[in-house]
């Protein structure tokens, strides 16, 4: 079941569509993504990097800059320690490079998903010391490792921290105090007194922007070279850590896609081509669903390390091999967590939990590292919060995935006493726990849901009611406009009442999707695409229309009405641009 909204949202459609050149329907969907000044509109449709933040509004930058500098200088070794996901590898590798190009004396630390888990611990900061480290610079963590930058200190290693998570507090009777780490400098736009004007960068932008103020600082030509394609990598961090593609992030994704489409990186052009993705056509799709799965699969399954390895290849060969092994690795990954979730449907089956505000799901047989993708998929099906737990080395450690109206980390927050460790933000969420307690985790997070039970019907955001006679090739050329899709800015979506359902037939190596002939109510015939679950849509006809429906559908003997909600797009096809009706939902 599914509740579809219509968008509301009043602005002066006929003067946006004047003004910027685009109809009424694209302004519609304009103002539906909350830009309500033409100023807005401008920046949205032809912003440019021109139009993105200082990075000296970030809090600490200037000591942070000033700190590493001076280590440079002096021939300080500076450890760069970043995490094992996407955003982590790719923010390591702008802020190793950065330094390097500086002529710093650098190298890198991934932490070991299975033996040190997220982020700084305190192994970490021994070897640091026992290797002769100076300076630790983290990216991507460290907001909330207060107690291992205590130890770095004592041990004489400073610690600069570069992270957008939510930073760790305690609710006291005036209100939340933050507890920060005892850094040097502590760069994290969620800090209260951050007055970054946009908070909702990815870590590696955090460290794209600090590698923006060290060629800014020192002048230093190589690092203003470099910056073209250090922002490839702050673009595939936001993409792959699912930041909303608004203000500031929009543009660096837009423009980042721009020069990952011609990157000279050997590591990011060898997993396009054990993919086979055509460089021309890459977007922001690939990067999330693709490229960033390859590298995350390897802090998944082996270490993340070798993720790192591949982006820093020197030659076309060395690349390919790495790529090859990634893209391996990702196939494995998908097939373990399709058995994975498997798994989490007999556990919700067997402990009764479709009544549960809060899913949380003990799976010690999965590989920790699933969690989180296990967590998601689950999410999307039941559209309730999700934790998956796992068996680690150490007790349970486990992921969580949540839903519109649900702050997972706040939700952690009050129930901290069942953690050992925990980290992450509104939707999504990281722990460590003790097995005996999770029965009693799961009775606590449900009591303190205060989510009701409208709030678990899935809502389908309709930009614009409009019939498929009116969504022709201009309007799907303006769409392009609106791209890079994806969190934030979702392509938008289109509705129809009463398409009559005439024929269709299955596509696809294994006959997974579907073409649909359709008659509009003004009589033209239209070809309608799905990608979406073929046994469900011939249930929903079958029961709607009677046993037999489905075979009359396919044999071209249709005559069912159905309402869809549908996108528009260009399908290249053999060099041949097609328009493209995709439907996403129907009633």
């Amino acid at each position: 079941m599914e509740k579809w909204y219509v968008a509301t949202k009043k602005a002066d459609f006929d003067r946006w569509a004047a003004e910027f050149h685009i109809s009424p329907v694209v302004a519609r969907v304009l103002r539906n993504r909350d830009l309500t000044e033409e100023a807005e509109v401008e920046k949205f449709l032809y912003g440019t990097l021109e139009d993105s933040y200082s990075p000296w509004l970030l809090k600490d930058m200037d000591r942070a800059v000033e700190e590493l500098c001076r280590a440079v200088e002096a021939g300080t070794f500076i450890r760069v320690i970043g995490d094992y996901d996407v955003d982590g590898i790719c923010s390591s590798y702008i802020l190793t490079r950065a330094i390097q190009l500086l002529g710093g004396k650098v190298d890198t630390a991934i932490p070991h998903r299975i033996h040190d888990g997220y982020g700084l611990n305190d192994h970490l900061i021994e070897v640091a010391g026992q290797d002769g480290v100076g300076l630790i610079v983290t990216c991507d963590n460290g907001i909330a490792a207060a107690s291992q930058i205590a130890l770095a200190n004592s041990m004489g290693i400073r610690v600069i921290v570069t992270d957008h998570h939510e930073v760790p507090f305690v609710q006291e009777e005036s209100g939340r105090k933050e507890i920060l780490p005892p850094a040097l400098a502590v760069i994290d736009p969620k800090q209260e007194r951050c007055g970054y004007p946009f908070p909702g960068i990815c870590g590696g932008v955090v460290a794209y922007k600090m590698a923006a103020a060290l060629a800014e600082r020192t002048h230093s030509r190589a690092l203003g070279e470099a910056m073209e394609e250090l922002l490839e990598f702050a673009a595939l961090s936001t993409v792959c850590d699912v930041m909303e593609l608004k203000g500031e992030n929009r543009i660096l994704v837009k423009e980042g896609l721009k020069r990952l489409r011609h990157s000279r990186n050997q590591g990011i052009r060898a997993l396009m081509e054990v993919n086979g993705i055509e460089p021309e056509r890459l977007s922001a799709y690939h990067l999330g669903f693709v490229i960033g799965p390859c590298l995350n699969a390897t802090g998944r399954l082996d270490t993340a390390r070798r993720a790192l390895e591949l982006l820093q290849s020197r030659s076309k060969a060395e690349a390919m091999s790495a790529a090859g092994e990634l893209k391996e690795l990702n196939d494995s990954r998908k097939n373990l967590t399709l058995k994975g979730l498997e798994q989490a449907e007999r556990y919700i089956g067997e402990h009764h939990m479709e009544q549960d505000k809060v899913m949380v799901i003990f799976l010690p047989e999965v590989h920790e590292s699933l969690a989180g993708i296990i967590a998601g998929r689950v999410k999307e099906r039941y559209n309730h919060p999700v934790f998956i737990l796992t068996r680690g080395e150490e007790g349970v450690k486990g992921s969580g995935r949540s839903v519109e109206g649900y702050h997972m980390y706040e939700a952690m927050t009050e129930t901290a006493h069942y953690f050992t460790k925990f980290g992450g933000h509104a939707m999504a969420a990281g722990l460590s726990m003790k097995e005996e307690d999770i029965g009693a985790l799961r009775r606590e997070l449900n009591e303190k849901c205060a989510l009701q039970p409208e709030d678990f019907i899935p809502k389908v955001h309709i930009d614009v009611p409009m019939p498929l006679d009116y969504a022709d090739e201009r309007i799907a050329e303006e769409l392009e406009l609106l791209e890079p899709f994806g969190v934030g800015n979702p392509r938008p979506l289109f509705a129809q009442k009463e398409l009559i359902f005439r024929g269709g037939y299955k596509m696809g190596a294994n006959k997974t999707c579907a073409r649909y002939r359709v008659t509009t109510p003004g009589g033209a015939e239209k070809q309608l695409v799905f990608f979406g679950d073929l046994e469900a849509f011939g249930n929903f006809l079958e029961e709607k229309y009677g046993a037999g429906a489905v075979e009359a559908l396919y044999s071209g003997r249709g005559n069912f009405p159905v309402s869809v909600a549908y996108q528009l797009g260009k399908n290249i096809y053999r060099g041949r641009a097609e328009l493209q009706y995709i439907m996403q939902h129907y009633i």
